[in-house]
């Protein structure tokens, strides 16, 4: 039923003229781009723990927050957005109490298979080389994750000198920021 109600409220948001106050371009006002995690807490808190509105940065949202692959979606969007948007600064954010820390592989596969996946796909995606505990894995600390993830981007060979990554954990319940070095 949520979703049929999205679907109302989207219609009389569009009627009402709702979308006006969100009008901006493409381009990022302060040329910052976000990677961070998808967890619910920060959809409203991390903007506010910031001071960004619309328009502002560039957010990028996975699960932990991480780049899992250098040449994966995450680091995609990231070189997008300096190449074709003007990015100047990264800021990769981890936060606390993060729901990807400590998954494993082989407990989100039985969980898969517990929904009807069968035995059958997952030897399937085995084949074509998917390893499940690396792709499924989460991480022991979300210090760790982030530093991982600095790391690779200022290694990375397509990012430029000139961008600055940062490296942050907020806290999922007050919004205050400590770097990670």
């Amino acid at each position: 039923m949520s979703v049929e109600r999205m679907l109302e409220h989207n219609r009389r948001f569009v009627e009402g003229g709702g979308y006006e106050e969100f009008v901006t371009s493409k381009y990022p006002d302060r040329k910052v781009a976000v990677l961070t995690c998808m967890d619910t807490r920060l959809v409203r808190l991390l903007p506010a723990a910031l001071g960004v509105g619309n328009g502002d940065i560039k957010l990028i949202k996975n699960a932990g927050g991480i780049v899992s692959n250098p040449f994966g979606s995450a680091v995609r969007s990231i070189l997008v957005g300096i190449y074709e948007l003007g990015i100047e600064d990264v800021m990769v954010i981890g936060h606390t109490d993060c729901g990807a820390q400590h998954i494993c592989g082989t407990d989100m596969v039985n969980r898969m298979m517990a929904r009807g996946i069968t035995e059958e796909m997952i030897t399937t995606c085995r084949y074509f080389e998917v390893d499940f505990d690396r792709w499924l894995c989460g991480f022991d600390s979300v210090e760790m994750s982030v530093r991982e993830s600095v790391r690779t981007l200022r290694e990375h060979p397509l990012i430029p000198n000139d961008v600055r990554i940062w490296g942050f954990i907020i806290d999922s319940v007050t919004g205050e920021l400590t770097p990670v070095e």
